[in-house]
């Protein structure tokens, strides 16, 4: 999710000078983007080597950590803003890290693959799983061992006690305020404890 709208759409959820938390991070893209536009420090959270590399490459402070061990070696409220952008899908104790997430953070953005969206809908109307621009894998390769809607999202932020400040869709780069369970391939979150 690297696409510039997509990185204006979530940058202007980040307060300029924050000191922020990226988890799962990637190549930096995002994190250098905040540093270069909204005047933020921070670090970014890979585990992939070849990620942590380009983040170095492009001076991007990153720590190689696995985000399924959780975050103890950060105190609470320690980041201004915590960034978890297409990372929600890729662990197993989702609510633990989202608990964890708004422990370090005074605000953390989420943003994940919109289940809900009409075309993954018909997909499965069709007795198929989809594969689209958001979900480009097949189902017995994908890397996300969950799916999620824009929906479910908002019962998991109740249960684990978080207050959603702002919630929205993406779509095709473009922000997707009416109807984002079913019209938003991308489903965003900013959310407080």
């Amino acid at each position: 999710m690297a696409e510039h709208d997509v990185m204006n759409s979530i940058a202007r959820l980040v307060p300029t000078g924050s000191r922020v938390l990226d988890l799962g991070c990637g190549d930096g893209a995002l994190i250098a983007h905040l540093q270069a536009t909204r005047n933020c420090t921070g670090y970014g959270v890979e585990i992939d080597d070849a990620k942590v590399l380009a983040c170095i490459k492009r001076g991007v402070n990153v720590l190689q950590l696995n985000l399924e061990d959780g975050l103890t070696m950060f105190e609470d409220d320690a980041f201004d803003v915590v960034l978890q952008i297409d990372t929600l899908q890729h662990l197993r104790n989702t609510d633990t890290v989202l608990r964890e997430t708004a422990r370090v953070g005074r605000i953390g953005v989420v943003a994940f693959p919109n289940f809900a969206h009409w075309p993954n809908r018909l997909a499965v109307l069709q007795g198929r799983m989809p594969v689209t621009r958001r979900l480009p894998y097949q189902w017995y390769d994908t890397p996300n061992i969950r799916v999620g809607t824009h929906a479910d999202f908002e019962v998991l932020a109740r249960s684990c006690g978080l207050t959603i400040v702002d919630s929205f869709g993406l779509h095709q780069g473009q922000e997707v305020r009416r109807l984002p369970n079913l019209m938003a391939s991308t489903a965003v979150f900013k959310f407080s404890n």
